[in-house]
């Protein structure tokens, strides 16, 4: 079969394409120099020791870091990646140490655990994609030089993680005494009255950096940020996410009813349809008109 002279000078063309770049690394390959405060850092996560360093060179942890993650998060950890200014929300500064997903009280260094579970996890409604396909040590290692850019972890210990106590049950009063609380914390004014993240101070709502950070929407996706259980929405509650408007709620409420918010949060998530969701509805259908709206001078009761 003959080729067309546009087909002969497209596959000539591509050709020289492929053998000027076969050399060439792509951008997260290239050999920036990596601007951590620390060479020692290590990290503990079950029986693995992760190291940013070996010996004063970058192995493993810096260069794995090199690889997948200086686009976004850049050179020296700050955030400030060449792709940065392409992704919304920001990519996390490790400069400052402060992170969303932590079992420890809020203000406090998470544990290697918890940053290994994020590494692991990912960040939904981010770039921040998750990383299960390198292997349990090469993600210690990764979290070793993630923790090399900020001198608090060699000044500071990580806190303690909060205990979670046994779960109460998804009560139809649970549900509704989580409602009365969402109401009364005026939860409705960043995630909206039906948790679909447009309550009335959604648009004004900035991160630690005063970068715009968007609420939660609760009505789309099968997870959370931090995590898909119950236990994992508790731990947010009474941990807060550090460097957002979403505080800790440990001083204000008890954990029983930290555990009915988490019931009530829970119907608010249409696309998943979890038991909640059907308990509530069902209690719905039979008990019409009963509810006044969630919002401004209200009162959310019954």
């Amino acid at each position: 079969m003959r080729m067309t002279k546009t087909a002969v000078a497209f596959l000539s063309g591509l050709a020289v394409l492929l053998f000027l770049s076969a050399g060439s690394p792509c951008y997260a390959q290239i050999d920036h120099k990596i601007v951590t405060v620390s060479k020692t850092t290590e990290s503990h996560v079950g029986g693995l020791t992760g190291h940013a360093y070996d010996g004063g060179q970058p192995l493993p942890g810096v260069q794995l870091y090199r690889r997948f993650c200086v686009g976004c998060h850049g050179a020296a950890g700050d955030g400030e990646g060449e792709n940065a200014q392409w992704v919304d929300p920001k990519p996390r500064d490790f400069t400052l140490a402060t992170f969303k997903c932590r079992s420890t009280p809020t203000g406090t260094l998470p544990t290697d655990d918890d940053l290994f579970n994020a590494v692991t996890r990912g960040f939904v409604t981010t770039n921040m994609p998750s990383w299960r396909p390198l292997t349990p040590q090469q993600r210690a290692n990764l979290i070793a030089a993630v923790k090399s850019f900020s001198p608090r972890w060699g000044t500071e210990k990580a806190g303690t993680p909060i205990t979670i106590p046994a779960e109460t049950p998804a009560s139809i009063d649970s549900i509704l005494h989580g409602r009365e609380l969402f109401q009364k914390m005026e939860c409705w004014k960043c995630h909206g009255p039906q948790g679909h993240g447009d309550g009335p101070s959604a648009s004004t709502l900035t991160d630690s950096k005063d970068n715009p950070i968007r609420p939660y929407n609760f009505s789309v996706g099968t997870r959370f940020k931090c995590g898909e259980t119950n236990q994992d929405l508790y731990r947010v509650f009474m941990t807060g996410l550090d460097g957002t408007p979403m505080p800790s709620f440990a001083d204000v409420i008890k954990p029983e009813e930290a555990w009915d918010l988490v019931h009530f949060l829970r119907t608010m998530q249409t696309a998943l349809k979890p038991p909640e969701y059907v308990t509530f509805n069902q209690w719905l259908q039979s008990h019409p008109n009963q509810l006044k709206p969630i919002g401004p001078d209200t009162g959310g009761a019954q």
